[in-house]
């Protein structure tokens, strides 16, 4: 069985993501897949992107595949994590990508959907920001996904509770722009994503890519950088650490000792 569908249709591509089994979770396998998907949709002069679940799902996605972490001494989100790897490639991608989002999203899949350009979901969607839950430290480009889409508030109640939000509420943020019933939401995504097909692709290519660039555009110095990296070394080398992933895999509720 496929991990992923992708079709597209008179300038917009659309991937579908298809592992129930594991809640689309986004193990390597799965994020290549997406990634390989765009580079064909690129080559295909496609103007729109949709990333979805298939319709109905009550999981968007599951987030990071936490079996493939590692169990300490070792940073489980590096350069060349896979997420990492997924995340530039949504933000290189030429033209527009809109997240079409049913049912829940967890952990990783937080940071995805907001990496996208446009966000679109049903009112029943929540999403759920766990890496504090996993004792997973997060890293500072993904802490500025976060802060590029929410209010630093919001983006800290996520990353800080774990608790899942809802669509209703991060709309009213400005995190999401639409909030349509499920009924009518593949019809209204399809409908937008036409009319940013039918605008110069090149505009919105450059235009794209320029937000980017500013978005991106905070200076930090090497001691500064060397201060977070130590900071995220005290929690991947930390009992925690092994604690979050180990108490998932066990499904039991782990125990943090701060140490």
């Amino acid at each position: 069985m496929s991990l992923i569908l992708a079709s597209v249709n008179e300038g917009i591509g659309t991937i579908t993501l298809n592992h129930d089994l594991k809640r689309n979770a986004l193990s390597e396998q799965l994020v290549h897949a997406i990634a390989t998907t765009l580079a064909d949709f690129r080559e295909a002069g496609a103007r729109v992107a949709i990333l979805r679940a298939q319709p109905g799902a009550k999981v968007w996605s599951a987030g990071h595949d936490v079996a493939e972490l590692p169990l300490g001494g070792v940073d489980p989100l590096g350069w060349q994590d896979p997420l990492r790897m997924l995340i530039r490639e949504v933000e290189a991608f030429p033209a527009p990508v809109i997240a079409l989002i049913e049912g829940s999203v967890w952990g990783g899949a937080c940071e995805l959907v907001f990496a996208c350009d446009m966000i679109v979901a049903t009112p029943e969607a929540t999403f759920a920001a766990t890496p504090a839950k996993l004792g997973v430290p997060y890293n500072a480009t993904g802490l500025l996904t976060f802060l590029n889409a929410a209010p630093p508030h919001i983006a800290k109640e996520l990353l800080f509770t774990s608790r899942p939000m809802t669509a209703a509420r991060l709309e009213r943020q400005g995190i999401i722009n639409h909030v349509v019933p499920v009924a009518e939401i593949t019809a209204f995504t399809h409908d937008m994503a036409q009319t940013i097909a039918h605008n110069s692709p090149l505009a919105i290519g450059v235009m794209k890519e320029q937000l980017r660039i500013l978005a991106a555009a905070h200076a930090l110095s090497p001691a500064d950088f060397e201060r977070i990296q130590g900071l995220r070394r005290v929690v991947y080398n930390s009992r925690d650490y092994a604690e979050g992933i180990n108490s998932f895999k066990e499904k039991r509720t782990p125990v943090y000792r701060g140490e």
